[in-house]
């Protein structure tokens, strides 16, 4: 049996659901808010190519290193985006979040933090992990924001790493945040979501 299990994650009108190709049509609709794809730092599915991305998703769950949700709103079922927990390593109990895109409207909105809480509080306190980590494209300074706002450190840079969708090579920049870590991190994530009115960017 894997260590990570699939799971619908909920809370604060957010649903982390396990990803299917039922979803995506949802998916192809929450990249074209904003024609996501057209962003060179990311990974966002061209309409035409929205299958294939969840074949290779689901792909890395059947091999055991990756666990793809689809981000839904629970009051309307609307698909938002999806993420994923990544590069799964059982026997040091680490894994990463990642491949994370959110539709244009659900951005700068509470979507981002509330994803966050669930997949760290799930991972830390369910999984027992002792370590989750991120990436990102070192000309992704938004993605590089948000890692930063919920408190992981930066561990350095990875040089000449990974392939973009432009054939460019990019560096990619690393992340993580350890058990001992989590308990300040969690409270200030809830501050963040409790405040009133919180409608804050991410």
């Amino acid at each position: 049996m894997s260590w990570v299990q699939a799971v619908t994650l909920s809370g604060r009108g957010i649903e982390l659901r396990p990803l299917t190709l039922a979803h995506e049509t949802g998916l192809t609709a929450a990249a074209a808010d904003g024609e996501l794809w057209r962003l060179r730092v990311t990974s966002v599915p061209e309409p035409e190519n929205t299958r294939r991305y969840i074949e290779a998703a689901l792909q890395g769950q059947a091999e055991g290193h990756r666990l793809p949700f689809v981000v839904v709103d629970a009051t309307n079922g609307k698909v938002l985006g999806c993420t994923s927990y990544h590069d799964i390593v059982p026997a040091i109990q680490r894994l990463e979040i990642g491949w994370t895109w959110y539709a244009a409207s659900a951005q700068r909105t509470h979507v981002n933090t509330s994803c966050k809480l669930l997949l760290l509080t799930h991972a830390f306190e369910t999984l027992a992990c002792k370590v989750v980590g991120w990436r990102t494209d070192n000309f992704n300074f938004a993605s590089q924001r948000a890692i930063e706002r919920l408190g992981a450190r930066k561990d350095g840079v990875l040089r000449g790493h990974a392939l973009r969708r432009d054939g460019t090579i990019r560096d990619t920049v690393m992340y993580s945040l350890t058990a001992g870590e989590w308990p300040e991190v969690k409270a200030h994530l809830l501050y963040l979501l409790e405040r009133p009115g919180t409608r804050h960017a991410d």
